[in-house]
Parts: structure tokens; C-alpha cells; sequence
């Protein structure tokens, strides 16, 4: 096989990627419109065009042996064309699935996988049509390019639901999901080779402020009988939609213990950074593994811990004070090569190692007053 691999996408999900294929001896051609995309700096080259641009097809498949993906909304198309000549993972009809908020939900609702009580609406008109089968509070959602809170709109009554769509119409097609009684968010970050062989990390415990991820806690602090559910869950999906790659499934826990899919992820994931500083196989190498057709890596823990998220906000007050954070000596620090922050834009992460799930969460919350971010 040809060293050479291509990326599509260049944030730092693929900054992540091709700084483990260059040390694994590989070649990376990324492809972004970004000039400033922060993969760019470990790539071996940055096509800095449009996805869409018949250049890119080209360019990859003259010189890639296999392509892989940095984030969902690559368009499908493309993949599939790619699909003619290349390796590529993951495939092409998983994508088009998970970037497509109402594909994804009617996909696990079709395949008995457990969900919440959710409308689809592609007009107003075939809204008002099934008004009587929403339950409130609920969320409106826009079927594509929803990420981070992006996307999404609560509402407590239906007088909200209209006010919010006559003052947006620019939404539909939506879904329209019951804010479920939420107890806790886990998720499963799982590898699956083209032989259908399955590595899968410790289940991720999440916390979220603003609808953007702001720490993991690994293991998840929850009993096993919950964690084996959840991953085989993760894994049954994974098997139908036949999937080769990286996979991240979250996880709704409401109740006692009772799990609802809430969406997927079809590429390494965030919840999943702490695999970098805490696993024998990060996701990032089992993704390059799966992708040019190695043995999978092991994702045995090798110690609890838990990753702090770091967003521009802290930025506000001038720049943070990484000396103080590596004070912690298990702390690792993640940084993106992103220039401008931005609030809410993600900049990077802290890893804290401890004895206990515990243990590093009492340290990963002291970084988090160092570096001024809210509880």
C-alpha cells in the first residue's frame, strides 16, 4: 500500500489524526477550505479548495491509497465517488446517515434501537398536521449541521414551538425531539475493522455547559450492567450499518438506568481525547489502524481519567496560565494551533491522570478554577 493517505477536514480532530500517521510513517494530503485549518501544520500537504471542487477527487485519488474523514458533514458524495477507487472510511452511507439529524433518529427507531418521542417536520404545513403528537418541553432541531449546541431550540409549549418557527422559518426540515428527564449523558467511542472485529474504550462519563462538552470522566462512574448495554448497543449499530472506522455513540440515562440513543458521531470524537494520555490505542491510531488495514490496538485503560475541555472564553481575560496547570503533574496539555479564540470555539484540552475516576476529577476541577472556567 502506498504511504500516502488522504483527510477530509482539517480541524483538530485531523490535526490529531496526522500527527499519528507522520509518526507512524505516513504521508497525510489534507484537504480544507480553510487556509488557517489547523491540521495543516502535521500534513504533508494542504489542498486549501472546496470539497465540492473536481479537483479534489482527483488529487486523492491519483495520489492516496485510502481517505478518511475529520468530521460528519464531508459531503457523502463525494465519498462515494471516492468509494469507486479508494479505500475510505468510514463508508459513505454511514455518513450521509449521522450528518443528517432526521436520517439518524428514523435509522435507530427502525432498528429498535431505543430512542425518545420525537416528530419529523420537512414544512410548516406537515407540522401543524402532527401538533397533537409533540410532547413538551421539547427541542426543535435542524436536520443538518447541528453540532455543540448549534441547531437547536427549547421550547415549553406549543405557543414557543410556533412563535420559534414563524420567527425562523428558515429551520425546516426539522425534528422535533421531548426533552427527556435527563440523569446522566455517557457515550461509547468504539473501533470496528472491515473483518467486522470491534476494539471499544472505556464507556465516557459527560458533562455539558451550553450544550458544548466540558469534561469526560473515564470510566464512566456507573455499574456495569449499564455500561455492557451501552456498549453493545454502540456495537449493534456499528454491525448495521456494516461500519469501518471510528464511532462514537451518546447516550441519554434517565431513570434507573434506562438508555436512549440521543445521536452518533461517524469519526474520533471528543469525549474520546482522554484515549491520547490514558489507553494502550488512542482513537486517533485505531482510526489510521482501521483505515490502512492493521491489527486493531488495544483500548484497555491503563488509568482512570478525565479531560477538561478548553474554550476562547477564557481568552477574555487575557491568556491562560498553562504553567499553573502543568503544575499538575499528571496533567497533559492539548492545544489546537487555532489563532483567533472565539467564545465557544474549542481551543483545546486538558487530560489529568489520577488513581481513581475520583481522584482525577478533583484535580481536573482544580484546573478548571485555574483557568477560570465555570462550573
Amino acid at each position: 500500500m502506498s504511504n500516502t493517505l488522504g483527510l477530509l477536514g482539517g480541524g483538530q480532530l485531523g490535526r490529531m489524526f496526522c500527527s499519528v500517521a507522520r509518526r507512524m510513517g505516513y504521508e497525510v494530503i489534507v484537504v480544507d477550505p480553510d487556509p488557517d485549518a489547523p491540521a495543516k501544520h502535521f500534513a504533508s500537504e494542504h489542498i486549501c479548495l472546496p470539497y465540492e471542487d473536481p479537483k479534489v477527487l482527483d488529487i486523492l485519488v491519483k495520489q492516496c491509497a485510502a481517505v478518511t474523514t475529520e468530521f460528519e458533514n464531508i459531503p457523502a458524495p463525494l465519498l462515494a465517488a471516492l468509494e469507486k477507487q479508494l479505500i475510505v472510511s468510514p463508508p459513505s452511507q454511514a455518513v450521509a446517515i449521522a450528518q443528517n439529524r432526521i436520517l439518524e433518529k428514523r435509522f435507530f427507531k427502525q432498528e429498535g434501537f431505543p430512542v425518545g418521542h420525537f416528530v419529523v417536520a420537512e414544512s410548516a404545513q406537515e407540522l401543524s398536521q402532527q401538533l397533537r403528537d409533540i410532547h413538551y418541553p421539547a427541542i426543535i432541531k435542524t436536520a443538518r449541521f447541528g453540532y455543540d449546541g448549534k441547531g437547536q431550540v427549547r421550547v415549553a409549549n406549543e405557543s414557543e414551538l410556533l412563535n420559534t418557527l414563524n420567527t425562523q422559518p428558515g429551520l425546516f426540515p426539522i425534528i422535533v425531539e421531548e426533552q427527556v428527564p435527563l440523569r446522566l449523558e455517557i457515550s461509547v467511542v468504539l473501533g470496528r475493522n472491515r473483518q467486522g472485529q470491534f476494539s471499544v474504550w472505556p464507556i465516557a462519563e459527560n458533562k455539558h455547559r451550553n450544550g458544548i462538552l466540558d469534561i469526560t470522566i473515564a470510566p464512566a462512574r456507573i455499574r456495569d450492567e449499564l455500561a455492557n448495554r451501552a456498549r453493545k448497543i454502540a456495537c449493534d449499530i456499528a454491525d448495521k450499518l456494516n461500519y469501518v472506522g471510528v464511532l462514537a455513540v451518546e447516550f441519554f440515562v434517565t431513570g434507573i438506568d434506562t438508555l436512549l440513543v440521543n445521536e452518533m458521531a461517524p469519526r474520533p470524537h471528543n469525549s474520546g481525547h482522554f484515549t491520547i494520555n490514558a489507553c494502550v490505542t488512542d482513537q486517533f491510531e485505531q482510526q489510521l489502524r482501521i483505515l490502512c488495514n492493521l491489527p486493531l490496538g488495544s483500548a484497555e485503560a491503563l488509568t482512570p481519567a478525565v479531560m477538561v475541555n478548553i474554550l476562547g472564553d477564557i481568552w477574555e481575560s487575557g491568556s491562560p496560565h498553562w504553567d499553573q496547570v502543568l503544575s499538575e503533574p499528571t496533567a497533559s496539555l492539548h492545544l489546537y494551533g487555532k489563532k483567533e479564540p472565539r467564545k465557544g470555539r474549542k481551543m483545546g484540552h486538558v487530560t489529568v491522570l489520577g488513581h481513581s475516576a475520583s481522584d482525577a476529577l478533583k484535580k481536573a476541577e482544580h484546573i478548571k478554577q485555574i483557568l477560570h472556567i465555570p462550573d
